[in-house]
């Protein structure tokens, strides 16, 4: 087989969430239709009416950040390194043999390390610029959610890469590490996507009417809103040959993405271009509309991003569309981790033979016009499975996996 056709699957998964640390504990909160919804705790919420978020609460970054000092890293990029560092452990590899191996490690996020930013800002709003933290500030640079994974594990022969295109960020560093490794140009790559709330993000959506009270309720006619969220999914990926000769576990094999860019509008999504980025998917993984069993939607929970991505879906697949669930409906939006988490979401779905719910859920916005699974899980033989990401600004990409095979 040419290199440029090399097969690539998924073999391991590092998974922070507000539902769940580790793929064990993930899977669980997804069957269960956990809700990581709480008060927000991570910034100051005073002057804003509700405030509710799924943030990480505690967790121990340093059972897996080992080599770097905490300190030295913003939330952000703790957050990548210990989801990096779990998804080797995960996938069983030997650090050492993954040192002397080229690499890739393309991380995606929407605000990098603006969670510091906010703290700095509000340091030299209140003291002046003397006053702020040089420790502090040295942690900005988005390219360290990429680069401090590199440093952490001690991988030299890598490139490392920071994506910023938004809400679909974590399926672009799939779609860039998936071209890696097919390609043969490295051996393995640690793809997905990181983001810790902020205080700008927040505000931003809240100021544009887009923060829910309560909870976020996809494709329901009472929806009212995205809730933000935080965490990090990353994925090792690498060739079928390098998984079955180390006895790998296959969790799913990337059968192929898609990506499109329509500059549309800042925040609303184009119906057109959604049911493009869908077919370009398609058409990369050579897989027909009827194939597809599941749909990950994005399924924000805002007006416009359902009744549009619902559209585009019945555009594609016609008035049969297969299930559309929305795991933001438990993990909050979690910006550029969003995607990500939502991979490993679908990866655990093949693998456990399950469908996630979309919780939350009333009654379906007649506009939508699809089946999102309301509120319990449902056993389902999965072989294909769509991953939807819609950005900022129009940038859209789209995953698709599939159950592995021994032929195709």
């Amino acid at each position: 087989m040419a290199s440029s056709d090399r097969r690539v699957v998924l073999t391991g998964l590092g998974v922070l969430s507000s539902i769940g640390t580790g793929v064990d504990e993930f899977v669980a909160g997804l069957r269960a239709g956990r809700s990581g919804a709480k008060p927000i705790t991570g910034f100051d919420t005073v002057g804003f009416e509700h405030s509710t978020g799924c943030g990480l609460g505690e967790f121990d970054t340093e059972e897996w950040i080992r080599d770097l000092p905490v300190g030295s890293l913003g939330p952000a990029s703790r957050f990548s390194v210990s989801a990096a560092r779990m998804a080797v452990q995960d996938a069983g590899l030997d650090l050492d043999v993954l040192r002397g191996q080229p690499g890739l490690i393309s991380i995606g996020t929407t605000d990098g390390e603006s969670r510091d930013l906010d703290e700095l800002v509000e340091t030299e709003l209140a003291d002046g610029s003397a006053a702020m933290d040089p420790r502090v500030a040295a942690r900005l640079r988005a390219g360290r959610l990429s680069s401090a994974v590199a440093l952490e594990l001690g991988l030299s022969d890598v490139e490392a890469v920071t994506i910023p295109t938004a809400c679909a960020a974590g399926n672009y560093a799939i779609g860039y590490g998936y071209d890696a490794v097919r390609s043969g140009d490295v051996d393995f790559a640690l793809c997905g996507g990181a983001d810790a709330m902020c205080r700008k993000t927040f505000a931003g959506f809240y100021r544009l009417g887009t923060i829910a009270p309560d909870c976020c309720r996809p494709f329901d006619i009472e929806r009212k809103g995205i809730l933000t969220g935080e965490g990090a999914g990353v994925l090792v990926l690498e060739s079928l040959d390098s998984a079955l000769a180390r006895g790998a576990r296959i969790y799913a094999e990337v059968l192929g993405y898609g990506l499109n860019c329509d500059a549309y509008h800042q925040v609303a999504p184009d119906r057109s271009s959604v049911a493009r980025v869908m077919a370009l998917a398609l058409e990369n993984a050579k897989v027909k509309p009827h194939e597809v069993d599941l749909i990950s939607a994005h399924g924000t929970g805002t007006k416009a991003n359902d009744v549009t991505e619902s559209q585009a879906i019945r555009e594609i697949y016609g008035d049969r569309p297969p299930r559309a669930v929305s795991v933001k409906s438990m993990l909050g939006h979690t910006m550029g981790a969003a995607s990500a988490l939502a991979a490993i979401a679908c990866a655990l779905a093949i693998t456990h033979r399950f469908i996630p719910p979309t919780i939350n859920h009333n009654r379906t916005d007649p506009e939508c016009r699809i089946d999102c699974v309301p509120n319990h899980a449902v056993e389902a033989d999965l072989r294909i499975v769509q991953n939807n990401g819609l950005g900022f600004g129009g940038n859209n990409a789209v995953a698709v996996l599939g159950r592995y095979e021994e032929s195709v």
